[in-house]
C-alpha cells in the first residue's frame, strides 16, 4: 500500500531539547488536621498548631512572604451510615505551601514542622527560580535537534535544506525533578530539575 503525501512543499521535522539544573529552592506542603467535639475547639487547636508551625519556620529563616495563605476547611465528621450514624466531632484542616532555599537544612525543617504540630506533609517539590531562562535554552536545543534531523533526511534524499518556512511550538510537559544517587540512606536528596521543550520546523528543499 502506497501512502500519498498531500500538498508536498518541503520537509517537516520535530525536535526536543532538555536542560537540567540544580534546584534553587524546595516547596514543602505541611498540613494541620485536628478533630474536636466542637467547631470552637477544632479552630482553637488548629490555630495553636499553626502558630507553632509558623514559629518553627521563622527559626529556620523562612520569611513570612515565603509561606502561602492557608487553605482552611472545617466540617463535621460522622461514623456509620444512614440513621444510625453518630457524630464524631468537627475536623479542621489548614494547609500551607512553604518555600525555602536552605536545601541542606530541608530534612531538619520537615522534622521540626511535624514536631511543632503539622500532622502530615502533602508534598515536597524541587524547583528553580530562573525557569524562563532554562526553558529558552531548552527551546534552542530543540530547534538545533530538529535542524540536525532535517539535515540528515535532506542528505539522504540527495537534497539541500532551504530556509525555515514554519515554526510550531509543541506544548512541553511540566517541570520534572529527579532524585540524585549517592546520598546517605534515607536522606532527602534534592537531585536535579529538568526542563524540556519541543518544536516542529518546516524547511524548503533545494536540489
Amino acid at each position: 500500500m502506497t501512502q500519498a503525501i498531500e500538498d508536498p512543499w518541503g520537509i517537516s521535522v520535530f525536535g526536543s531539547g532538555t536542560v537540567r539544573a540544580e534546584p534553587s529552592f524546595a516547596r514543602v506542603q505541611p498540613s494541620v488536621d485536628v478533630l474536636e467535639p466542637s467547631p470552637e475547639q477544632a479552630f482553637q487547636r488548629a490555630g495553636e498548631a499553626v502558630a507553632r508551625l509558623r514559629e518553627v519556620l521563622r527559626r529556620h529563616g523562612v520569611p513570612d512572604d515565603s509561606v502561602s495563605d492557608s487553605r482552611l476547611v472545617l466540617g463535621s465528621e460522622y461514623d456509620g451510615h444512614g440513621g444510625g450514624r453518630t457524630l464524631l466531632g468537627y475536623r479542621c484542616q489548614a494547609s500551607y505551601s512553604v518555600e525555602t532555599e536552605a536545601l541542606d537544612d530541608l530534612e531538619r525543617l520537615i522534622v521540626d514542622v511535624v514536631d511543632a504540630g503539622a500532622h502530615r506533609i502533602d508534598g515536597v517539590e524541587f524547583d528553580v527560580r530562573d525557569k524562563a531562562a532554562l526553558l529558552d535554552e531548552a527551546r534552542r536545543r530543540a530547534v538545533a535537534a530538529a535542524r540536525r534531523k532535517a539535515q540528515v533526511y535532506a542528505e539522504a534524499a540527495d537534497a539541500r535544506l532551504g530556509p525555515v518556512l514554519h515554526i510550531q511550538d509543541v506544548e512541553s510537559g511540566p517541570v520534572a525533578a529527579f532524585a540524585r544517587s549517592g546520598g546517605p540512606p534515607g536522606a532527602l536528596v534534592p537531585g536535579v530539575v529538568e526542563v524540556s521543550a519541543r518544536v516542529a520546523l518546516g524547511f524548503s528543499l533545494r536540489h
